[in-house]
């Protein structure tokens, strides 16, 4: 392992105390902190370890999880998208039954170059939005890895908007967006990336140090949930969250009410699909627009503020809240239940020693994990073909994005 992989690269809004700041390390893509500074206070809302180092042991905290995220069965699958035909053969490293997070090397232990020179997966209209505060990462991984077809080129753009509006009552921060960029180089491979990050927002104040997400009002705009195995692995059913309060998060509600401490996974490990929506930016696009220099899907996830957020999740006690927008089918909503104490490590800012297995480690509960992304394994349901399967072919460019509004209401004295 090289030093620059863990060497942070800081986006920050331009201010001697912007109000949102970025720390991401190359390996695995990693946002290692999300700062927001209001009310004279510095909150890192994301959990993770102290170091940069600690994220090889701390798997899974904060970074890019790809080639396919979740959980996929071991074995070999044919698939096939619009005439394009491959196999895949998933390597186990959950159990010998299951795939987790695209294998035993995911792209979260992968270090990702920051481009210095002009990206060949975004248009000039696109990156003509941007100055300050923005950065592109790219990886290449080749065909076969971890058992998945098809050389993928993957570039990722990571930008922090400044504030727009700000009421008598709510202060807008400004926003952090990330929009990933793929392209297979023959016939078909699967695809599913997201960012497994993790929030608490009151982590930070020296009162609540330490303390769970379990007061955080959180809101899904979803209608049911997918229905797992044991293993985590998806029935190819579903569960409407009508007939299950414990999911219900339509209206929001805390996330300590209902909290399922008997479930699979003793708390929440589940993926949510979103209520029936249009979705007006594309998951994908043929390659070839990008021969256009006026192609911009970028434009219009910078253009406007969430006002109508597919997920949002709010605490009363420090007064932040985060909402958010993307075009993916539904998202992962996990409470940390598989962390330890006596494990990892917990940053200084919430209050831990940042000493790997010290024994103040986070424990399960102090975190909402909130990883956007498509139907799980969704290129092995016959009913997705040629639609939403997760499949990207030769001749087309892989879109995914998520858009992240901060903002702070002043907390009751």
């Amino acid at each position: 392992m090289t030093d620059t992989q863990f060497k942070p690269v800081l986006l920050a809004l331009p201010s001697l105390t912007p109000s949102l700041a970025l720390e991401i390390i190359p390996r695995g893509l990693t946002f290692h902190r999300f700062i927001v500074q209001t009310d004279g206070r510095t909150h890192d809302i994301v959990v993770g370890p102290e170091a940069p180092e600690g994220h090889v042991t701390q798997k899974y905290t904060n970074t890019i999880i790809g080639r396919y995220a979740n959980r996929v069965p071991v074995a070999t699958h044919k698939v096939e998208r619009n005439g394009f035909t491959s196999e895949l053969t998933p390597q186990g490293n959950q159990s010998e039954r299951v795939s987790l997070h695209g294998g035993p090397v995911g792209y979260d232990s992968l270090p990702w170059e920051q481009l210095t020179t002009p990206p060949t997966l975004f248009s000039k209209a696109e990156l003509s939005h941007f100055h300050d505060s923005h950065a592109i990462f790219c990886l290449v991984s080749p065909d076969g890895e971890q058992g998945y077809p098809g050389t993928l080129t993957m570039e990722v753009l990571v930008a922090l908007l400044p504030p727009k509006t700000t009421s008598s009552t709510t202060s807008d921060m400004g926003s952090l967006i990330y929009v990933y960029r793929a392209k297979v180089d023959k016939d078909v491979t699967p695809i599913n990336l997201t960012q497994h990050w993790g929030f608490n927002l009151d982590a930070s104040l020296k009162e609540h140090q330490g303390a769970d997400v379990k007061g955080h009002v959180l809101k899904i705009k979803a209608d049911r949930i997918a229905s797992l195995d044991e293993d985590g692995l998806h029935h190819n059913s579903y569960i409407s969250v009508a007939d299950a309060p414990v999911h219900d998060h339509t209206k929001g509600k805390k996330i300590g009410d209902l909290y399922p401490y008997d479930a699979r996974a003793g708390g929440y490990d589940d993926y949510y699909v979103f209520s029936e929506r249009e979705v007006v930016i594309p998951k994908r696009v043929p390659v070839k627009s990008l021969e256009d220099e006026s192609f911009d899907l970028v434009g219009k996830i910078i253009a406007s503020k969430v006002t109508n957020p597919l997920v949002e999740l709010s605490s009363e006690t420090s007064g932040l809240a985060v909402a958010f927008d993307s075009n993916q089918s539904g998202a992962m909503f996990y409470t940390n239940t598989g962390a330890r104490p006596e494990k990892g490590a917990r940053k200084k800012i919430h209050g831990g020693s940042g000493i790997t297995d010290h024994g103040d480690g986070y424990a399960p509960g102090t975190a909402a994990f909130l990883e956007f992304h498509d139907v799980l394994a969704a290129f092995l349901k016959p009913e997705n073909k040629d639609g939403d399967d997760t499949l990207l072919t030769k001749d087309e460019l892989y879109n995914n994005y998520v858009r992240c509004d901060v903002t702070f209401v002043a907390p009751r004295k």
